[in-house]
């Protein structure tokens, strides 16, 4: 007769979230809605990184073709890793939810504004409308491509997370912000590179390739601060570990 142990499976280890209830979840969540807000702005502009086209052997190489939003929009998906780890995926698709509407008021403002007749005395009506007028199809593109891939972001950290419990940080971050960026990037290219001037195929995949991976690159180089600001999360919200 075959015995059987009767020692007790230990238990699952529980998984924490914290209260959005405090000041520094407004904060983060203030400062993720001004990302988003300024980098819809300055991605009007198109940027080209390199000197011009040369070529090794048979290959062409291409300049890096990006846009004025690259500058700072990596840090929105820092601040959803941050908030999807700490506070959990229902304050992520808070700080989602606002973040879209803060950028379609920001759309919806410029519009009015550029449609109000100016000043007799405004002689800038004509550059206005060509930094701001693509600021329509960018954040549509924006807003389309940031819910999708801020929504799979938090989605797979929380889920990575509810597996591994406190372990795993490093391949959670990393693994979730790939998968969104990857969404976001695509989604956006798609929509908002006519916006900046891109028609042909070839340097819309420059556009798109260069935009995912140096997004990611950022997120990587920035990985250990932002594993510090998770640490002090933790540490600070009494709610954290409740």
């Amino acid at each position: 007769m075959s015995s059987q142990s009767t020692s007790p499976r230990p238990a699952p280890e529980r998984v924490h979230f914290a209260s959005r209830g405090s000041t520094r979840f407004d904060i983060i969540l203030a400062l993720f809605c001004v990302v988003l807000v300024v980098s819809n702005i300055v991605a009007t502009k198109s940027l080209e990184i390199g000197v011009g086209n040369f070529s090794i052997g048979s290959y062409q190489i291409l300049p890096i073709v990006s846009d004025g939003g690259a500058i700072l929009f990596p840090l929105a998906y820092i601040l959803g890793d941050v908030i999807s780890e700490v506070y959990g995926f229902r304050a992520a698709r808070r700080a989602i939810i606002t973040g879209f509407s803060m950028a379609l008021l920001a759309f919806l403002t410029f519009w009015v504004v550029q449609e109000l007749p100016g000043a007799g005395f405004y002689e800038n009506q004509a550059a206005y409308e060509a930094v701001v007028g693509p600021v329509g199809r960018i954040i549509l593109g924006s807003v389309l491509g940031y819910t999708a891939g801020q929504f799979i972001n938090s989605y797979v950290l929380v889920w990575m997370k509810e597996r591994t419990s406190e372990r795993g940080l490093v391949a959670r971050l990393m693994t979730s912000t790939g998968a969104g960026e990857l969404a976001d990037t695509l989604i956006f290219c798609a929509i908002a590179a006519p916006a900046i001037g891109i028609t042909s195929m070839g340097v819309f995949w420059n556009y798109f390739v260069v935009g995912v991976i140096y997004k990611c690159a950022v997120e990587f180089m920035v990985l250990p601060i932002t594993i510090q600001v998770i640490k002090w999360l933790k540490r600070s919200e009494e709610s954290y570990w409740a």
